[in-house]
């Protein structure tokens, strides 16, 4: 336990980092932690969000469907990088694979997406990296993709959580490096109670709100929050790498930019999150606000700070 104060999180495309824990991400990087990004696939089956970059004298203005397609695929790693230098990670690895595509489309079939990626080999290029950059968390997506389920956020799961567990086995991918055990294993979510906040608040303030009964039907899974990270200061890293994804992100869809960062500070200024595993304590029973976690380092903290004193 020498090494740095370290996260990495697992995406499956280039805007994933973005509306997935930027805030929390930059808090910590902030704070001095050592923020890694693992991207599994290169984004190149999306399309363009953003309605207004075919208006004229724009990038995209008269292209057919094909040339928009490819222009957007070219564009997508430089906007990754823009995104993740506003978050301020201090690495970006690219897993290598190809975007699957959604669930039953065509591209699911093509042998370099990472849906048709082998699951102990893909799990080995993550552990690699788990070896090298010696995390003491880290977070995926969680096991419940039912709301949208895309190959690839699945595959993200999958290899996430063995990649967990075979990092600190010297029996799995000798070949990889010295094996190295992180501590904890984050889930990301998106609460049922902030939901209900950013929906209730753009009633108040805009008058109106895209979060239909579609949205607010969902399952409720607020029971397995663990973790409530205050992140109201660094709402502006979720706005700004959102907006770097320019191809992505259309900048006037309420669903995103509805409120402002002070606004949603004011309205929910916390990111949550569920602890799926923990070597250094019991997972805290999630059934009030009183006994939620604040910091992904609880428990690691003791382990760290016992190891420098001894040192």
């Amino acid at each position: 336990m020498s090494e740095p104060r370290t996260i990495l999180t697992v995406h499956a495309h280039p805007d994933d980092e973005a509306s997935k824990g930027a805030p929390t991400l930059a808090k910590y990087h902030a704070e001095g932690v050592q923020t890694i990004l693992v991207c599994c696939t290169g984004g190149e089956e999306g399309d363009l969000q953003n309605p207004l970059l075919r208006e004229p004298g724009q990038a995209f203005h008269g292209l057919d469907a094909a040339a928009e397609k490819a222009l957007v695929a070219s564009m997508r790693p430089a906007e990754l990088a823009k995104s993740a230098e506003v978050i301020g990670f201090d690495e970006v690895v690219m897993l290598g694979y190809r975007d699957s595509g959604m669930a039953d489309s065509e591209f699911t079939d093509n042998p370099d997406c990472f849906h048709q990626a082998d699951l102990d080999e893909s799990t080995g290029r993550l552990v690699a990296i788990i070896r090298r950059t010696k995390p003491q968390v880290i977070i995926t997506y969680n096991d419940d993709q039912e709301g949208y389920p895309h190959p690839d956020h699945l595959k993200v799961h999958d290899i996430s959580v063995l990649a967990f567990e075979r990092a600190g086995d010297p029996e799995w991918y000798p070949e990889l490096g010295e094996p190295y055990q992180p501590l904890k294993m984050y889930y990301t979510t998106w609460s049922r109670r902030r939901l209900v906040a950013v929906h209730e608040g753009l009633l108040r303030h805009r008058g109106e709100s895209p979060f239909d009964d579609t949205w607010l039907e969902r399952p409720d899974t607020d029971h397995r929050v663990t973790t409530h990270i205050e992140i109201g200061e660094f709402l502006w890293a979720r706005t700004q790498s959102l907006m770097a994804h320019a191809t992505q992100v259309d900048p006037s869809a309420a669903f995103w930019f509805g409120l402002s960062d002070a606004e949603l500070a004011e309205i929910y200024p916390w990111e949550d999150w569920i602890l799926a595993r923990s070597l250094v304590g019991e997972i805290p029973v999630a059934d009030n606000g009183d006994q939620l976690e604040n910091d992904l380092f609880i428990g690691i903290e003791a382990v760290i700070s016992a190891v420098e004193a001894a040192s």
